[in-house]
C-alpha cells in the first residue's frame, strides 16, 4: 500500500537537495576562461589579503571602508587585478549604500554572471580580462540606465585624469 508519509519525505528531500545545490552552485566566473589567468600563489603574491579576498574569493568589503567611495576627482576606476579600465569618473554616484556606484561601465570591461550565494539570486559583474569579482549590478539606479553598478572599491585603482595644460 502506498504511504503518504514516505511520498512527502522524499519530496522534501529531493526539494533539499535540489535548493542544497542551487544555493552552494560555483559562479560562472569561477569557470569561465579569462585573458588573464593566473594559479592561485600568483594572485596571493601580487594583491593584498583583502583584495585577494574580493577579487578572487568573491568576498564584499565592509560598506564605508574603501578610500574609492569618496574618490571625486576625474578620471578612470580600473581593475586592481589586471588594470582593465573599467568604470569613468562621469558615471559615479554617491548611491548611500557604502560602496563606489556607478550607472554604467565602461565598453568591454565587464562580465555579468548569476550569484545565488546568501540564499538570492543577483547578478554579479566581474572584470572580463582577468574574472576579478568586483561586485553586483542593480535595477535601482539612477536616469540614464536605471543601474546600479555596486563595486568593492578594494577590487579597484583610480586613476586620476591628467591635468591640462593652459
Amino acid at each position: 500500500m502506498f504511504d503518504r508519509r514516505i511520498l512527502l519525505a522524499s519530496v522534501a528531500g529531493l526539494f533539499g537537495l535540489a535548493a542544497f545545490r542551487w544555493l552552494r552552485s560555483t559562479p560562472a566566473s569561477a569557470a569561465e576562461k579569462f585573458e588573464i589567468e593566473k594559479t592561485d600563489a600568483e594572485w596571493r603574491a601580487q594583491l593584498t589579503p583583502q583584495q585577494y579576498e574580493i577579487l578572487r574569493k568573491h568576498g564584499t568589503e565592509r560598506p564605508g571602508s574603501s578610500q574609492l567611495l569618496k574618490e571625486k576627482r576625474k578620471g578612470i576606476f580600473a581593475c586592481n587585478g589586471c588594470d582593465l579600465p573599467l568604470f569613468a569618473s562621469e558615471t559615479k554616484y554617491d548611491s548611500g549604500t557604502g560602496w563606489p556606484s556607478f550607472y554604467q561601465p565602461l565598453e568591454n570591461a565587464v562580465g555579468k554572471t548569476e550569484d545565488r550565494s546568501l540564499g538570492m539570486l543577483r547578478t554579479e559583474v566581474h572584470c572580463r580580462r582577468c574574472g576579478g569579482h568586483l561586485g553586483h549590478v542593480f535595477d535601482d539606479g539612477p536616469k540614464p540606465t536605471g543601474l546600479r553598478y555596486c563595486i568593492n572599491g578594494f577590487a579597484m585603482v583610480f586613476h586620476p585624469a591628467p591635468a591640462s595644460a593652459t
